[in-house]
């Protein structure tokens, strides 16, 4: 059956665009429709109209962030030729990513939608923290040989490493220490097991 709902029109992914570099650099914790619009061209009538509704925008750039923080899926993928490239590749992969400078507005907008998702769990954040972990720990699970990766102790190690970068990120985030908490990440990865 095809998909019903209609692509959406240049200009409501124009909007998007701009509405997402907005939040980049403002968040989105007192996103207000009228200051956007105005920052973006537009009119809180006209985002309404696209959006549905101050939560369905924010729903809309909740899934344009995920889609760049996922982006870290094909540059696992390139790297491993195909093969799981195993978990401390993976990890060191992944915190060069979220360790980027370039990268710290998009994850402080994550980190801010995560804390959200949990303390309100209904509206436009609606299981952005659960389906997070999920995505992050399929990317794991795709880095680790089959023999690991259907196991106990397979889900373990990458519960683990899941919870040592969101740890390192949130560090990070709040400090800008970036030879510290590299230092932490590869202090692990050196002793695990």
């Amino acid at each position: 059956m095809p998909d019903a709902t209609p692509a959406p029109s240049a200009r409501q992914v124009e909007l998007l665009e701009a509405a997402y570099h907005y939040a980049l650099d403002h968040g989105l914790s007192e996103l207000s429709l009228r200051p956007l619009a105005t920052a973006i061209g537009s009119s809180p009538r006209v985002l309404t109209f696209l959006f549905g509704n101050k939560d369905g925008l924010v729903r809309a750039l909740l899934e344009r962030a995920r889609a760049d923080e996922l982006a870290i899926l094909e540059r696992l993928r390139r790297a491993s030729h195909g093969e799981p490239i195993g978990l401390v590749p993976a990890v060191e992969l992944i915190w060069a990513w979220l360790a980027a400078t370039e990268h710290r507005p998009l994850l402080k907008l994550w980190a801010e939608a995560y804390a959200r998702s949990l303390v309100e769990p209904d509206g436009a954040w609606a299981g952005f923290a659960h389906a997070t972990v999920a995505d992050w720990l399929a990317v794991l699970a795709a880095c680790q040989p089959e023999s690991e990766r259907d196991t106990e102790v397979g889900e373990a190690r990458r519960s683990l490493a899941l919870a040592v970068l969101r740890g390192a990120l949130l560090d990070l985030l709040a400090t800008d220490d970036d030879d510290r908490v590299t230092a932490a990440v590869r202090h692990h990865l050196a002793h695990r097991d």
